[in-house]
């Protein structure tokens, strides 16, 4: 059996097998990988900054398509409103109200600091500032897991429009929240920047990507079947030869001649032409013998009377 396995023409089914097997697996996960990736948020168009009184306005939700674009939003910080967020990427974000001049106030993410001893938390500069970001919607009160049971003074787990408002009593506030990446003028001691990612949509799933997926791996077991039949065909084939050898190998038997049957031999009567008693043989010996004799004499002739033989005197 390993001679054949091992054979020249077997071995290259084998290589064929496992090469057919690896690239129609690779190919698979090749078409898998394309299906999980249309099921991903897909990243969109990021247009330019535009004042953020054009995609804002006191009373009205942040629409979908407004969250995570780049704004502007001049005005003056209210020091003396500045917040804690607490609990966010093992740190606190700096939280104040931006007086955009018009009577209404947008929450800025100003930055992160590590503790709330950081010399970033000193309160912001009391002039104007043009701040530079990315519009986020207000969070849900119940979005963000409470660790602790009671928050110090002046701090908060999240950014609720509607939560602050009773924080920051008389302030006017648009919805959502602006979450700064840069700010002029900059302050003395800057906080590090929040990352906030680029507007994107709900990708769609491909199905037919995961279709051709699975069609590649059943072609690969196809393969893989294929070389068992081969494989299979080959030892029987060998098997058969060896069959068909075996008497061969033992040489010819005897020759077991002429099969008995019955005596034929007439006897020692035969060779004087007697057939024996019952045959008949001495009476056509007979007939023929009276034929000839008619046929010497002819018509119109006497027979000959037989001489009869001389009497001798006792």
């Amino acid at each position: 059996m390993l001679r054949i396995l091992f054979s020249a023409r077997v071995v290259v089914l084998h290589l064929l097998a496992v090469g057919a097997l690896v690239v129609c697996g690779l190919l698979g996960r090749w078409q898998l990988g394309v299906f999980e990736e249309s099921g991903r948020p897909q990243s969109l168009l990021d247009p330019a900054p535009v004042a953020v009184a054009t995609l804002t306005a006191p009373g009205e939700h942040l629409t979908a398509d407004k969250v995570s674009r780049r704004v502007t939003a001049e005005g003056t910080f209210d020091a003396s409103k500045q917040l804690l967020v607490a609990e966010r990427d093992g740190g606190l974000w700096l939280l104040a109200p931006l007086d955009l001049g018009d009577g209404t106030s947008i929450p800025v993410v100003r930055g992160w600091v590590a503790t709330a001893g950081d010399p970033a938390v000193t309160a912001p500069s009391g002039g104007r500032v043009t701040v530079t970001g990315r519009l986020q919607p207000s969070e849900a009160t119940d979005s963000v897991q409470r660790r602790v049971r009671q928050l110090p003074p002046g701090q908060v787990l999240t950014v609720s429009s509607a939560e602050l408002i009773n924080v920051w009593r008389g302030t006017r506030l648009r919805d959502g929240f602006l979450v700064a990446a840069t700010q002029s003028p900059a302050p003395q001691v800057a906080a590090r920047p929040v990352s906030v990612p680029p507007p994107t949509e709900r990708g769609g799933l491909t199905w037919r990507n995961l279709a051709y997926a699975a069609q590649w791996w059943i072609f690969g077991l196809f393969a893989v079947f294929m070389w068992w039949h081969f494989v299979r065909d080959a030892l029987r084939g060998r098997t058969r030869e060896r069959d068909s050898d075996a008497p061969s190998a033992s040489g010819p038997g005897p020759d077991p001649g002429p099969e008995p049957g019955p005596d034929l031999d007439p006897g020692p009567g035969a060779a004087l032409g007697d057939a024996g008693p019952g045959t008949g043989a001495e009476s056509k010996i007979a007939a023929e013998s009276k034929t000839g004799t008619e046929f010497e004499s002819g018509p119109g002739t006497e027979p000959e009377t037989p001489a009869l033989p001389a009497r001798t005197a006792p």
